[in-house]
């Protein structure tokens, strides 16, 4: 498969890196998030200050995956810094993609969240540094719980969620009860439907590594999915990621939304609350770990400038350049990184969500377990799951598309698992 195919091709980019110098300008590819986008004006000061001009490739998340992937593993050369997360950062590190990080002592590593540096780190050593960090949460419009009489506690039951997505949902005013995930990527639909798989008891792999999606606890979680999605959400959910599902918000068409806690930076309707994820009997794995990192790809000529920016773009000094800015201020500075930004005043005066999204990152499980024999919460920590993930995106889709039964997809998406792990050779 892919990454297998083209890990054999890390040793030889690894030697490929010489000496760092100077460099006049940088290609940086961004997923493109509101933090993200944000960087492009803050980091003006960066480039007036040092003279690096900074040219930005923003991109999908699904995209950008694809093409930083293809670009790394084989050398490519197009950028100088990349956006990647914890499912990569660990992998392409010890097959030596990109280059460690190594930053002076004004950098301050040991603030950074400790399950963020251990899910960016290989044997301790970091190969990526978040630019922000998340876990996911329930994110709903107490206006509308209080106004249909039901109320969304902290690590709700799956049942009670599906009867307060009821109880808010009115299409015929242009609000539904629940908006979730539902575009097809394994960092898309995925991402969520993981969480929910695993708080129904389910895992990808059992101990041997063979997939496990015919399992009844897949069948139960996914059919729940459906139904919740297919009832209660927004039509034509299997086109809706995160960009999508904030614009919706914020129109004030969604009741709830369970997803990444940094998106409460973003919302800007007002009556938000905030709650633990739910789960069905299992909150272990219910609520996912991400950050996106910034790392340098292995053999860059600009290795020192990038980790010179990367230093700064994810320093404590970033925090306050983007709390003092003009045009956002503290309640729009990247989270869930470092320690030090939740004791800052000025931060918990205007994050309102800042407990409970510290509460979740606190909470989330990503270590291997006798039930998940994998580390990650949300993806399973080794080489083949970007492919598996993708082929069981397009299986989910279908299911909410009602294009196949919930039976069908998942049937199709242990074959095409089965099929990738015996290529691989796990078993």
């Amino acid at each position: 498969m892919y990454l297998k195919k083209t890990l054999c091709a890390a040793s030889a980019i690894a030697m490929m890196a010489g000496a760092a110098h100077a460099a006049d300008s940088l290609t940086i590819a961004i997923v493109n998030n509101g933090h993200m986008i944000n960087m492009q004006t803050v980091a003006e000061a960066y480039t007036a200050e040092t003279g690096v001009e900074l040219n930005w490739v923003s991109l999908e998340e699904g995209v950008l995956r694809e093409q930083v992937t293809s670009d790394t593993a084989t050398g490519g050369g197009q950028y100088d810094i990349i956006n990647i997360g914890m499912q990569e950062a660990p992998i392409w590190g010890a097959a030596g993609w990109i280059e460690p990080l190594n930053f002076g002592a004004d950098y301050d590593v040991d603030d950074i969240l400790p399950a963020m540096r251990g899910g960016l780190s290989h044997e301790g050593t970091l190969y990526a540094a978040p630019f922000y960090g998340e876990s996911s949460m329930v994110m709903y419009r107490k206006d509308l719980t209080d106004a249909a009489g039901v109320t969304v506690r902290d690590n709700d039951s799956w049942a009670n969620i599906k009867g307060a997505a009821a109880a808010m949902h009115d299409p015929d005013n242009g609000v539904y009860g629940a908006c979730l995930r539902g575009k097809p990527g394994w960092g898309d639909n995925i991402a969520f439907i993981t969480t929910v798989v695993n708080s129904f008891g389910g895992a990808w792999f059992d101990a041997d590594m063979r997939p496990t999606l015919d399992s009844a606890a897949w069948n139960e979680a996914i059919n729940f999915y459906v139904d919740l999605l297919g009832n209660y959400g927004p039509p034509g959910s299997e086109g809706n990621s995160f960009n999508e599902i904030l614009a919706l918000y914020n129109e004030g068409k969604c009741g709830m939304w369970i997803d990444a806690t940094i998106a409460a930076s973003f919302l800007t309707v007002d009556g938000v609350a905030y709650a633990q994820s739910p789960n069905a009997g299992n909150p272990v794995g219910a609520n996912w770990l991400w950050a996106w990192a910034m790392a340098i790809p292995a053999g860059s000529p600009n290795a020192e400038a990038a980790s010179d920016f990367i230093e700064w773009a994810t320093s404590k000094e970033y925090v306050q350049a983007v709390g003092n800015h003009p045009e956002f201020g503290w309640g729009s500075v990247p989270t869930g990184q470092r320690a030090s930004t939740y004791a800052i005043p000025e931060f918990q005066a205007a994050a309102g969500f800042a407990a409970a999204e510290l509460a979740a990152i606190e909470s989330a499980a990503p270590a291997a377990t006798d039930l998940k024999p994998y580390v990650g919460v949300q993806f399973a920590a080794i080489p083949e799951f970007p492919e598996v993930g993708s082929a069981v995106a397009q299986e989910m889709a279908a299911a909410l598309s009602g294009a196949k039964s919930v039976e069908e997809a998942l049937a199709a998406s242990q074959d095409a698992a089965d099929a990738i792990m015996r290529e691989a050779g796990y078993y």
